[in-house]
């Protein structure tokens, strides 16, 4: 699984035309190299460019949104390893507000509440069943941890929490902030306990796949050079029509 980038091309113009080139393959490289960077991080979404629009000078723009496709799930048996097999995001508080995550490598703090692998608080809401809005707390004396699909926390046969789980549209940009998290859009919306499909001892990998960025690598540098030639090029040749065509006879 992993992304597909389209072929990169560099439009034969003039000098501003290939300097905007540069500048949107240099776009494309940086959202490449951190595809790259985070193969390893675990829920991690890459980033697909694409060309959004064209400027004043009919180049087109670089852009980016989030690939959203599942990666592939990994069994760990660790009772605090969760995975979602749906489209939905888990919600943890951090000092910049609250945040989306895909990356449920999670673990009890020594105050005893579910955190992440940075120490950011996951969140729960209310259920009547148990569970308060807020940080989810573990008990120290809890013997087995089972965690349901639809997100509740069960601490020896008692639920104790239940876990937000929350989903943004299709076609929502998302924002990535580090750490596998997103900013958290104002449209997400709570996801219905059927649909969230927790998965408890297991991980999603990150969905970018090495092989393809660094295929999608080389051609960016190839077709940077080719415009770098292109504007040496152009540059040479007016260099001729200013310095000997436009001389007196």
């Amino acid at each position: 699984m992993g992304i597909s980038i389209p072929p990169v091309r560099t439009p034969p113009l003039g000098i501003p035309q290939a300097a905007a080139a540069l500048r949107n393959l240099e776009r494309r490289q940086e959202i490449v190299a951190n595809n790259l960077a985070n193969v390893s991080t675990t829920g991690f979404k890459g980033e697909q460019s694409f060309a959004r629009i064209l400027d004043a000078q009919g180049v087109a723009v670089v852009d980016a949104q989030t690939d959203r496709r599942q990666g592939a799930l990994q069994r760990t048996e660790a009772p605090l390893d969760l995975a979602l097999a749906s489209s939905g995001f888990f919600v943890v508080a951090t000092p910049d507000g609250e945040q989306l995550s895909r990356g449920g490598s999670f673990r009890r703090d020594v105050s005893g509440y579910l955190v992440d692998a940075t120490g950011a608080p996951v969140l729960g809401e209310y259920d009547p069943r148990g569970g308060t809005p807020g940080p989810i707390e573990i008990p120290a004396n809890a013997r087995t941890i089972r965690i349901e699909a639809d997100g509740a926390v069960v601490a020896d046969n008692a639920q104790i929490g239940r876990l937000r789980v929350e989903d943004v549209a299709a076609g929502t940009r998302l924002e990535h902030v580090g750490n596998g998290r997103f900013l958290a859009p104002t449209t997400r919306t709570p996801m219905d306990g059927a649909q969230r499909a927790v998965q408890q001892g297991a991980l999603e990998d990150s969905n970018v796949t090495a092989v393809t960025s660094l295929v999608s690598m080389i051609e960016i540098q190839r077709a940077y050079s080719s415009a770098q030639r292109a504007l040496t090029t152009i540059d040479a040749a007016r260099g001729i029509v200013v310095s000997d065509l436009a001389r007196p006879n």
